[in-house]
C-alpha cells in the first residue's frame, strides 16, 4: 500500500514539475472542465492533478491494450507546442502521424487519400531503385517536385495502411476537425485536453495543460511508454 501511494505522489510531482496542472483564466474555461478545476491564481486556473492523474491511468490502461493488439494510432498534433514531440512520439513506436496540418477528409475521404499514399510511396520507391532514367531531365525535376508536394501533405501517414484504431489528439479544441472525422467513423479518441476544451467530445480525455512542451512531452511519453508497455506484453 505504501509503494502504491509513493508511486501515486510521484505521478502527482511529476505532472506537477510539467507544468500540467496550469489551465487558462476562468473566461476561458469550458462548462465541462469545471469540475476537475482545483483553485486559480493570478487569474489561471489550476486543474486538479488528482483528477488528472485518474484520467491518465484510464488512458493508459486503454493504450496497453492497442498495443496488445498491434493496433495503429493516429497522432496529432499541429499547434507549434506539440509538433516535434508529436513527430518524435510516433516515431518512436511506428505509428502515423499529422504534426503541420489537418488535410480535410484524411479520415472521412480515406480511400482517396490512401491512393494518394500509394501513389507517393511507388514513385518513392521507383526514385530510390533509379527507375526514373527513362524520363527527360524535366520530367524527373516534375517527378521530384510531386514527390515533396505529397510529403509535405502525407509524409506522417505513409505507415497508415488502414483507418487507425485510435486518435491521440493534443488540444481538441484546435483539431475539431479531426475530432469531428474520427467521431463520425467511430474512432475512439485520447486527447490531451486544458481548461477550454470540451472533453466530452473525446472518449478518453486527459485534462491538463496542452500549451507547454514540457505538459506536452510528459504526457506524450505516457502514451509511448503504456503502448510499449502493452506491445511487449503481447
Amino acid at each position: 500500500m505504501n509503494l502504491q501511494k509513493e508511486a501515486h505522489n510521484e505521478l502527482i510531482e511529476a505532472m506537477f514539475k510539467a507544468g500540467a496542472h496550469l489551465g487558462y483564466s476562468k473566461t476561458r474555461r469550458h462548462p465541462s472542465a469545471k469540475p476537475f478545476i482545483f483553485g486559480a491564481k493570478n487569474n489561471i486556473e489550476i486543474i486538479d492533478l488528482e483528477k488528472t492523474k485518474g484520467f491518465l491511468t484510464a488512458v493508459t490502461e486503454y493504450v496497453k491494450s492497442l498495443g496488445r493488439e498491434g493496433k495503429k494510432i493516429l497522432f496529432v498534433g499541429t499547434k507549434n507546442e506539440s509538433r516535434a514531440i508529436i513527430k518524435e512520439g510516433a516515431l518512436s513506436i511506428d505509428m502515423p502521424y499529422v504534426e503541420v496540418r489537418w488535410i480535410g477528409g484524411t479520415i472521412s475521404n480515406f480511400p482517396q487519400v490512401k491512393k494518394r499514399l500509394l501513389h507517393l510511396e511507388d514513385l518513392m520507391q521507383k526514385r530510390e531503385r533509379g527507375e526514373l532514367s527513362m524520363y527527360t531531365k524535366k520530367e524527373k525535376l516534375m517527378i521530384d517536385r510531386e514527390i515533396e508536394r505529397l510529403l509535405k501533405k502525407f509524409e506522417g501517414l505513409l505507415s497508415m495502411k488502414e483507418l487507425p484504431a485510435a486518435f491521440f489528439v493534443i488540444d481538441s479544441k484546435k483539431e475539431h476537425i479531426a475530432i469531428k472525422e474520427a467521431r463520425d467513423k467511430k474512432i475512439p479518441i485520447i486527447s490531451l485536453s486544458s481548461s477550454d476544451c470540451d472533453i466530452k467530445e473525446v472518449d478518453y480525455p486527459i485534462l491538463a495543460n496542452d500549451a507547454s512542451l514540457s505538459s506536452v512531452k510528459f504526457f506524450v511519453d505516457q502514451i509511448v511508454a503504456a503502448y510499449k508497455e502493452g506491445r511487449q506484453g503481447a
